[in-house]
């Protein structure tokens, strides 16, 4: 029997459980020319907004111990220019396509939504809920009320799976998890960055004009290891899994503790072809473990209670 690394995530079936994560590798070009990309299930896309947004000021990112902070602040071309010019390059990679979609409000989120469920060739839309650099930026990532009137209706305006990419900067995020289900997201992705900042204290400033910032990379894999696990066990749809994965351990790490499929971020600045490199790393240790198909170890963590 042949090693089958594909996965089913609700409506949304991949060849892969490997994704990439909004806003690390652009639309997939910035990629295609390390690696063949069929390793991915899917490509996720940067953030676009309705109009074309110029982001934060520069310094944007900040080297940290273990990971980077960034306050990009949502770059992008914009909805018109996206659908006519990268769009179509996107989905000729080979993987899916899954557009991550961010508003300034809530009736931009609404629009985005309606607007590309008339699009042909994607696989998905991912709600930003909790971009943690922009002004105004958690509202719908951290009160359950607001998540989940805001997920309602954009499910009401697309036939596409509906991705809700959660924030760890709550105090409860299972509680907006259920939200999130409860208002018909078919998968949840955790997590977002988590809001920190980096200074340089001998010039008395901070490293990014922002002031504070994303962080991300592999000194957040604990936090989102740990929120994937209660989220996994608190919903009944599929989570996906990100945060500080750098190799195929990882990976499975994410899977046993309840990831259907995982999203490859801060990696790809470093090593942009570790998506090939944790492909191949993924059907060694499959086979060395027994395992013919990775979706049998979803879940299975062994924590006594």
């Amino acid at each position: 029997m042949p090693l089958d690394l594909s996965v089913k995530l609700g409506p949304l079936e991949l060849a892969s459980p490997l994704m990439t994560a909004s806003g690390c590798s652009g639309y997939g070009k910035e990629l295609d020319r390390y690696h063949d990309l069929s390793v991915y299930g899917a490509l996720v896309g940067k953030s676009i907004s309705r109009n074309p947004r110029l982001g934060n000021p520069y310094p944007r990112t900040a080297e940290t111990a273990a990971g980077m902070i960034n306050a990009i602040g949502l770059q992008n071309e914009g909805f018109d220019s996206f659908v006519k010019e990268t769009l179509p390059k996107m989905r000729g990679f080979g993987p899916k396509a899954v557009v991550n979609i961010v508003g300034h409000d809530f009736d931009e989120y609404v629009w985005l939504t309606e607007r590309f469920d008339a699009e042909p060739g994607i696989a998905a839309l991912e709600l930003n809920l909790s971009c943690p650099n922009v002004a105004g930026g958690m509202r719908f990532a951290t009160d359950a009320a607001e998540c989940e009137k805001l997920v309602r209706a954009c499910r009401e305006k697309t036939r596409l799976p509906v991705i809700a990419k959660l924030s760890p900067n709550v105090t409860d995020v299972c509680e907006i998890a259920r939200a999130a289900e409860a208002a018909g997201a078919d998968i949840l992705c955790a997590i977002n960055t988590l809001v920190g900042m980096a200074v340089d204290w001998r010039a008395r400033k901070p490293l990014v004009a922002n002031v504070t910032g994303g962080l991300s990379g592999p000194a957040v894999k604990p936090v989102a290891l740990r929120i994937v696990h209660q989220v996994s066990r608190a919903v009944k749809i599929p989570v996906i899994g990100i945060g500080g994965i750098s190799n195929a351990d990882d990976v499975l790490d994410f899977m046993v503790s309840g990831a259907s499929a995982v999203q490859l971020g801060t990696i790809l600045f470093v090593e942009p072809d570790a998506g090939q490199t944790i492909y191949n790393g993924l059907k060694s240790r499959l086979l060395d473990a027994g395992v013919q198909r990775i979706a049998d170890i979803v879940g299975t963590l062994e924590t006594g209670r």
